[in-house]
Parts: C-alpha cells; sequence; structure tokens
C-alpha cells in the first residue's frame, strides 16, 4: 500500500460513523456562560493554577521512532487492532481539542474560557502526538480533512458535561492500565508509545476533574430525574468500551490482558473515580450486570457477522439482532445501581 493510499485509509477509519466510533460534537455555548462555579471557587482556583502550570508541555514534543518495517513485522491481526486502537484514539482526541477550542471561542463566561483553552491545548497535544506517531508508520490521517468532513452531533451542555467526564476518567482508567501492565511486564511492550501512557493519563484526568467541580458546582445536575441520565450515561460508557476492545482480541492478547480482565480492572479504576461525583455507581461485579455484557458483546459480534454476510437475508436477521441488542441495553439499565454519598472535597489526584 502506498503511502497516500495508507493516508487515505486510516483517514477513512477516522470518518466512520456507527453506535461504537468516537463522534465530535457542538453544543449550546449561551448555557455554557451560565455556568457559575462559585460555589467550588476554592478547588477551581487551585485546578485553573495546575492547568496554567502546564506540567506535561514538554513530553509530547519527541515522539518515538518504530517504524513501517517494524509495524509490517508485527502480526497481521495485530497490526491491524493496533492501527485502529490509534486511529480510534487520535478521533477521539481531536474531537475534545475541536468541542474546546469552538467552546472557549464562542463563550464570554472568563472561567469557562480559560479552562476550555487550557483543555484544547492539551488534547491538540495529544492527538497531534498520535500522528506524529502514524506518520512514522507511514499511515497519518489527514486531520484537516477530517475536521471539515466528520459529522458533527449537538449535545446539551450537562450531556456534555456526563459523557465527557466520564470519557476523560475512563480514559485515564485505560491508559493507567495498559502502562502498569507494561511496567508489570516490559518484555510484552511491542510499541514505544505505552511509554508516554502515565503522564498523557495525567491530563485526562486533570480535564476530568473540570466536569467534576462544574457539575457538584451546579448540584441540579445531579439530582432528580439528572439521575436517570447519569445512570444512561455510565451503562453507554461503560459498554461502549466493553463491545469495542473486544473487537480487539489480538491487541489484548499482546497486552497479556483478555479484554474482560483489562475491562473489568478499567472498570474498578473509573467507579472508584466517580464517587466523587456521582450519586450512583453501576455493580459492576453483579452476575447479571456481567452477564448482560458478554450478551451484548456476542449481540454486536453477530451483527458485524451478518453485516459482512449481506444478502436481503441477513438484512431480516439484523434486525432480529438489532432488537435484541437494544432489550439487553434496557436490561443493562435495569441492573440495580449502587448510591453513593459524594464527599466533602471533591478534587483527586490520580493515584492508581
Amino acid at each position: 500500500m502506498t503511502t497516500q493510499k495508507a493516508q487515505t485509509a486510516t483517514t477513512e477509519m477516522a470518518l466512520t460513523e456507527n453506535v461504537l466510533s468516537p463522534r465530535f460534537y457542538t453544543t449550546d455555548f449561551a448555557a455554557l456562560d451560565r455556568i457559575d462555579v462559585s460555589p467550588v471557587r476554592a478547588e477551581w482556583d487551585a485546578l485553573m493554577a495546575e492547568l496554567e502550570a502546564d506540567t506535561n508541555r514538554d513530553h509530547f514534543r519527541d515522539p518515538p521512532k518504530f517504524g513501517r518495517a517494524a509495524l509490517d513485522a508485527l502480526p497481521a491481526d495485530l497490526r491491524g487492532e493496533f492501527v485502529d486502537f490509534l486511529v480510534s484514539s487520535l478521533t477521539a482526541e481531536f474531537s475534545g481539542c475541536l468541542l474546546y477550542a469552538e467552546i472557549a471561542k464562542r463563550v464570554t463566561n472568563p472561567d469557562m474560557q480559560a479552562v476550555f483553552k487550557y483543555m484544547a491545548r492539551d488534547e491538540s497535544r495529544h492527538a497531534g502526538f498520535i500522528n506524529e506517531i502514524l506518520k512514522d508508520l507511514e499511515i497519518p490521517v489527514d486531520m484537516s480533512f477530517l475536521s471539515k468532513n466528520k459529522a458533527v452531533t449537538y449535545f446539551k451542555p450537562k450531556y456534555i458535561f456526563y459523557a465527557t467526564y466520564l470519557s476523560e476518567k475512563i480514559g485515564y482508567a485505560r491508559y493507567i492500565t495498559i502502562y502498569r501492565q507494561f511496567e508489570r511486564h516490559p518484555e510484552l511492550r511491542f510499541h514505544p508509545i505505552f511509554k508516554w501512557f502515565q503522564e498523557w493519563c495525567n491530563d485526562e484526568f486533570r480535564h476530568g476533574e473540570v466536569y467534576a467541580l462544574i457539575m457538584r458546582a451546579n448540584p441540579h445536575l445531579l439530582s432528580g430525574l439528572n439521575t436517570f441520565w447519569v445512570r444512561f450515561f455510565l451503562v453507554s460508557v461503560y459498554a461502549t468500551m466493553y463491545v469495542r476492545d473486544h473487537s480487539r482480541p489480538a491487541l489484548y492478547r499482546a497486552f497479556g490482558m483478555p479484554p474482560a480482565e483489562y475491562g473489568y480492572r478499567v472498570f474498578n479504576v473509573c467507579t472508584e473515580i466517580t464517587r466523587q461525583v456521582f450519586p450512583v455507581t453501576l455493580d459492576t461485579d453483579s452476575p447479571r450486570f456481567r452477564a448482560l455484557m458478554d450478551r451484548l458483546r456476542e449481540g454486536f459480534a453477530a451483527m458485524a457477522e451478518a453485516k459482512a454476510r449481506g444478502g436481503a437475508l441477513a438484512g431480516l436477521k439484523r434486525i432480529g439482532i438489532a432488537a435484541g441488542i437494544a432489550a439487553t441495553c434496557l436490561q443493562l439499565y435495569l441492573v440495580p445501581v449502587k448510591s453513593n454519598a459524594l464527599p466533602a472535597r471533591i478534587l483527586m489526584a490520580p493515584s492508581w
């Protein structure tokens, strides 16, 4: 495959729209202008000082070299899943960069302007760093083309808060779990990018702290009917991660962690963290919850198989599978959750 064709292929991967793929978002900027963080001002100012200090400003300047030949030397299934992992990660980071930069440009609230400018800076570095890795592999994503052509989804600010808080915190949990695994087993580290993950995921952790403070400063977001939205986003984010990771079996074999084992390690860390802000947590140790997650995974695998087969009969089968997936999602939502008393101090340290 030529470099131009490879670049086109990875850009097309980043443009893909399905229920599991990262999306680009926009929101209600006037509503963000009305956000008041004065109830958490002391902790807010401490976090802003940390973001302004920019301790990771030098961390992403020298991406590691690996080369196309080394990529081609990896087993074909691992090679494909690793590239998919990189492109998906780039798309998610770039999505955050574009949303945060647009918010910083469109709002007048000085607190919102400052914090989203800092976060856009960080996400830009992350996306650019991954694309430097892809350039080294001769398969970069055309980020300019991506920004102009990927579909944009509107989300209310409160949905942005719930979903992005979880995205940042589960991103931290994912990266630190991989980083710790390679600390224990350096012989498994098949690409040097994983050495960068600890400082990287600390950025993600700080971003999650921003949303934690915003939600705790506006407690109506965490009570009443909004509790059901919290629960919805917890189930959606956990389920999406679990299904997507099972579509990359070779990658997790290379990590030395089966996808299910990895998933529940990540869920345990993320659940501990989310106690700082969410009034409920998922009971991920419940046999019912785990059985339904596996049923959901099997449903998506069957859907992919039917789609690949094609034809009218496969199309009818996909309708039935989709109904089964929807029913499983509803049952997952109805698994009893655990109530959580919110702590007085909100800010946390990335200590996992």
